[in-house]
């Protein structure tokens, strides 16, 4: 098949662009097509420019459309972010102090337009950085050293409110604020150790006296018991014993004290006899014999006498 091609008046081959047109429209169309539409990544704001004029007008995560060439949009992050550094301070009584503090903030959505128009993308050098210094320096010097390190968590909660203060008016966020560490001069930290050492000592030594007092309380504690039941004892007995004489007291008669004499008398007459002769009792020896099967000798001595022969 035959190619016929269209000449100029000129004689050449004239060219048809009409094909290239189209390719040249679809193109910028697609650009315009693109340029009018934007995406906002997960957890960030699009803070929307016109004319690099910022709009109190933001973007929320997603696909948004605006004016092609004429706005654009800068994404914010509004994830919590971790600042770390170094920070140095004096304490109440005048120590030097070197601490790591660490901050985890984050931007709010709604402020991210004033953030971008007053302060720009690089918010935590210029107000993150100084504001926590401040902070860190001006709580710092309401507490002694040895209570920045007792009360370590007061001087942080102390620390991120004044950093709420000062921040949230910018669009910031404080979510959690940390003394990594605290340091302090080889003198001080020496002082510390001594002072720990003397307490320990004192402790040990209140302990071992304690210790003491508890054991001679216990030994006392016992000679009490011990005494208390030797006293208990010795009256136990001798109320037993005065139980018994008062039985035997009742028991006792004339009869009963006679017969007992006779039964321990080894047939000898007493020597002397009177009233002092020192029998414990009056014998009536003629009723002793008529009521006992012994054979006692008829003899009653006078009181006269003062020495008799043994009756055999």
């Amino acid at each position: 098949m035959a190619i016929v091609h269209e000449l100029n008046r000129d004689g050449s081959v004239k060219r048809n662009f009409k094909g290239v047109k189209w390719i040249i429209t679809g193109i910028i169309a697609i650009i315009i097509v693109a340029s009018s539409f934007t995406i906002v990544p997960a957890g960030n704001t699009g803070v929307l420019l016109t004319f690099g004029k910022v709009s109190q007008t933001s973007f929320q995560e997603g696909a948004h459309f605006k004016i092609p060439f004429v706005q654009s949009v800068e994404n914010m992050s509004n994830k919590i972010q971790v600042y770390e550094t170094p920070a140095s301070a004096v304490s109440k009584d005048l120590q030097t102090v070197n601490s790591t503090l660490a901050v985890n903030y984050r931007l709010i959505s709604d402020k991210s337009p004033d953030m971008y128009k007053n302060v720009g993308l690089d918010y935590q050098t210029i107000l993150v950085t100084p504001v926590v210094q401040e902070c860190f320096k001006s709580a710092t010097a309401n507490y002694t050293a040895e209570q920045l390190i007792t009360e370590r968590q007061t001087v942080a909660d102390d620390v991120k409110t004044a950093l709420e203060s000062k921040l949230k008016d910018y669009g910031i966020y404080i979510e959690k604020f940390n003394i990594v560490n605290f340091d302090f001069s080889a003198e001080f930290n020496n002082a510390i150790e001594a002072k720990q050492v003397a307490e320990q000592n004192l402790l040990k030594t209140k302990t071992e006296q304690e210790q003491a007092i508890v054991i001679a309380n216990a030994e006392a504690e016992k000679k009490v018991i011990a005494a208390n039941a030797e006293a208990e004892a010795i009256l136990a007995e001798a109320q037993a014993q005065a139980d018994a004489n008062e039985l035997l007291e009742k028991s006792l008669s004339p009869e009963v004290i006679a017969y007992e004499q006779i039964q321990k008398w080894n047939g000898v007459m007493p020597k002397v006899t009177g009233s002092d002769s020192g029998m414990l009792v009056n014998i009536d020896l003629d009723d002793i014999s008529s009521s006992s099967s012994y054979d006692v000798p008829q003899y009653a001595p006078t009181e006269t006498e003062t020495e008799t022969e043994p009756v055999e």
